[in-house]
């Protein structure tokens, strides 16, 4: 699987003009389903995800998970608001430009098995205390965000 992850102050999806997730602060994650991931490929995702250390601390370090934010009622940015998450799919991060000029896709899951990780994945979320927000899968989908930072991370499990 692969994910990237961007700190935003806030961040919205929109499908046919209604919006179906938002944000006001916390982290928008983009994720992709490989043709071979499997439950391992999830859980570590959703436990990256959620401990990566993009968030400031009081001395303005990176030192802070999305967890630490929602379960230690730190202070970001000046609000007490509890930061959110955002999941959007995305298979075009499988997209392999190494020939041609069009992408190829073929590492990508297909669709059916796709939406099942994409599901899987989400619950490995809730399951570790958050609640995400989310994107349709397989619609045309319009994402507004403010990256914050601007910090955006790269997660690819087969990258350990």
């Amino acid at each position: 699987m692969r994910a990237v992850v961007q700190r935003v102050r806030d961040a919205r999806v929109t499908v046919d003009g209604e919006v179906v997730g938002a944000i006001e602060r916390g982290a928008l994650v983009y994720v992709a389903v490989g043709h071979d991931d499997t439950e391992r490929d999830i859980d570590y995702l959703a436990g990256k995800v959620l401990n990566i250390r993009i968030f400031p601390d009081t001395e303005g370090k990176m030192n802070l998970s999305l967890l630490d934010l929602r379960h230690n009622g730190i202070v970001h940015h000046g609000t007490a608001s509890r930061p959110g998450l955002l999941v959007v799919s995305q298979f075009t991060l499988y997209g392999d430009v190494r020939k041609g000029r069009r992408p190829s896709y073929n590492d990508a899951a297909p669709p059916e098995r796709a939406v099942e990780s994409y599901e899987r994945f989400l619950a490995a979320i809730e399951e570790r205390g958050i609640r995400p927000e989310r994107g349709t899968f397989q619609e045309h989908m319009d994402v507004t965000y403010t990256n914050d930072g601007p910090v955006t991370i790269l997660i690819d499990t087969r990258k350990e």
